[in-house]
């Protein structure tokens, strides 16, 4: 495993997909994991389907918590085109974990713009990324039993991408999660961390 003393981490997307719970989790695997840990969170209009962002911050002691554009160490999107719209945020040879899902945006659904096609934004996400992991995580989520897991689908890939121990974010994600979702919730996350390996 490897030991991470200091990350700076984004989690962007669509108000509805878990992204502030995820937040949270991160955050309190940063503590589990001996750090300091701090957040920092934009809701927007997050339930009406606006973005949403949250700021992660794990270090022996953090200041801020949020991240300067250009110094996201992992950008986590949950939406394929927030990754695009937020991959300047990453520091060069930055990581981006992103969803493969598409949630068309209202500008889109009354003819007002297009939705990029999906070669363009990955195409532009990895001129931006030192290193991009695709996950098609509503897929998995479905799989495990519950859409809603889209989050935890994520926070697995998350996990594998930064070989930290799998057991400390497994055991975040069940304690945030009531006891009747614990089982649904651990097959999303070893589902996601098949996805990411």
């Amino acid at each position: 495993m490897t030991q991470i003393t200091q990350l700076n981490m984004l989690f962007v997307g669509v108000g509805g997909q878990g992204i502030l719970t995820a937040s949270d989790i991160a955050a309190q695997v940063g503590l589990d994991l001996g750090l300091d840990a701090k957040k920092s969170e934009v809701h927007g209009f997050a339930q009406r389907g606006g973005v949403v962002e949250s700021h992660i911050r794990w270090a022996p002691s953090v200041g801020s918590p949020t991240c300067e554009q250009g110094t996201v160490d992992l950008l986590m999107a949950f939406e394929l085109l927030e990754a695009a719209r937020w991959a300047d945020w990453l520091r060069p040879g930055g990581t981006l974990i992103a969803n493969c899902q598409r949630i068309i945006p209202m500008s889109v659904s009354v003819g007002a713009a297009v939705y990029p096609d999906q070669a363009a934004i990955v195409e532009a996400i990895r001129e931006r990324a030192g290193r991009v992991v695709m996950v098609d995580a509503l897929p998995l989520a479905e799989e495990a039993g519950n859409p809603r897991t889209v989050n935890t689908i994520m926070l697995a890939a998350l996990a594998s991408s930064l070989e930290t121990d799998p057991s400390v974010w497994e055991k975040a994600i069940l304690n945030r999660v009531p006891a009747r979702y614990q089982d649904v919730n651990r097959v999303a996350f070893r589902l996601g961390r098949e996805a990411a390996a």
